[in-house]
């Protein structure tokens, strides 16, 4: 049969994501692999309760189909809450509901990207953004980091010498997969940047409210005056991610793009999901939820960081994020992460993520990605002594 099928030609350029390994749901694997929110904290007994009041007082409507923008109501709700806490003054009609921001990512390659044109990123980006855009067959065109973020004069370099720019991606906050945070001047500058050079930056921030130092980061958003920013917000970290309920904040013009290619697909979210998010907000605070959350994170990421200093060769970089669930391991530059991720896991029983494939060409091979949210302190510990032996034995010391 396979030599009969006609595949599509993009077909081929689909990958298997190389976090989603079925290795890392084994129950004796001490993962840092997992990108998830912590299960415990999910909202289980409010949301008993909050199904039961939608079933009993919005009925029939809860179940039925509703328009492709999603319910009024909840984005008024993400307008007055989340996006103004990102000092962005919006209105619902410049928000539209998403079935998870990854879906917001891919719709933005089949409304801006034809085969062949250019799509700059961070280097390293988020593995997905690639997952999803990959299909269109973009040129990337990369951008290096510091501890402040995308570098802006590298930016506007490549934005001077390439003509088809089509889009800048870029995680600005606590970035999968550094942490690395984009700082204010740099969020102002991108969004100048936009505006001189006519390109749409596809802001996302599913980590923007998970900030343990100091106050949350003003969106890139924020610093758009043309509206060349097109934003992705999720409730996937902050509420619950089975929901798969997202938004994007954008002009009107951008939105009704972003509605036909959804009605293309999937038509809309879910009436179900987004009744029970209008009737928890209104009877909880979304703010004091992620204040709970962050004081959890903080003490996993506390505890991560003084085990990888306690167990670790002192020759290993690694960071200590401003927020998010991501540290990033720098090794030695003749290290493959690839062999030792793949050794931890099938002798130590610790999985964790190499870094290659969040390059845009995987071509660096010394960096590992290790996630802090969804395992607890004990874990923690064990995990990165087992890891740190390992690395050890590497160094040979």
């Amino acid at each position: 049969m396979g030599n009969q099928i006609k595949w599509a030609e993009r077909s081929s350029r689909l990958e298997a994501s190389a976090i989603r390994n079925k290795l890392f749901d084994e129950p004796d694997i001490l993962t840092f692999a997992a990108g998830k929110p912590e299960s415990s904290a999910f909202p289980y007994m409010e949301l008993v309760d909050v199904a039961k009041e939608v079933l009993e007082h919005k009925g029939q409507s809860a179940l039925q189909y509703s328009s492709t923008d999603g319910i009024y109501e909840l984005r008024k709700l993400i307008a007055e809450d989340r996006m103004k806490a990102w000092g962005v003054n919006t209105d619902p009609e410049h928000l539209m509901m998403l079935s998870g921001s990854q879906e917001g990512i891919e719709m933005s390659g089949k409304i801006f990207v034809d085969p062949g044109s250019k799509v700059i990123v961070e280097n390293p980006s988020y593995l997905g953004a690639y997952t999803a855009l990959r299909i269109y067959n973009p040129h990337w065109l990369t951008v290096g980091m510091d501890e402040h973020g995308m570098k802006m004069d590298e930016l506007e370099d490549i934005l001077q010498k390439n003509d088809d720019v089509r889009m800048i991606y870029t995680v600005p906050d606590f970035q999968n997969p550094t942490g690395v945070v984009m700082s204010v001047e740099r969020r102002k500058q991108l969004a100048q940047l936009a505006a001189k050079y006519g390109v749409i930056v596809v802001e996302d921030r599913p980590y923007g409210d998970l900030c343990y130092d100091g106050d949350p980061y003003p969106a890139v958003k924020s610093f758009d005056e043309e509206g060349w920013v097109v934003t992705l917000g999720s409730f996937s970290k902050i509420f619950c991610p089975g929901f798969r309920l997202a938004w994007i904040c954008a002009e009107p013009e951008i939105l009704q793009k972003f509605n036909m290619a959804k009605q293309g697909s999937n038509l809309q979210v879910s009436t179900f999901d987004e009744n029970l998010a209008i009737e928890w907000m209104k009877r909880y605070s979304l703010a004091d939820r992620i204040k709970k959350l962050c004081d959890l994170y903080r003490s996993r990421r506390d505890t991560i960081v003084r085990c990888m200093e306690q167990y670790f060769p002192e020759e290993i970089a690694f960071n200590r994020p401003e927020g998010g669930f991501f540290t990033w391991l720098t090794l030695r530059e003749d290290m493959d992460a690839r062999e030792i991720a793949n050794e931890a896991a099938m002798k130590l029983r610790v999985a964790c993520i190499p870094g290659t494939p969040f390059y845009a060409y995987n071509d660096i091979h010394n960096n590992i990605r290790l996630n802090f949210s969804f395992i607890n302190e004990e874990t923690i510990e064990e995990g990165i002594r087992r890891l740190g032996t390992l690395l050890h034995e590497k160094y040979g010391c």
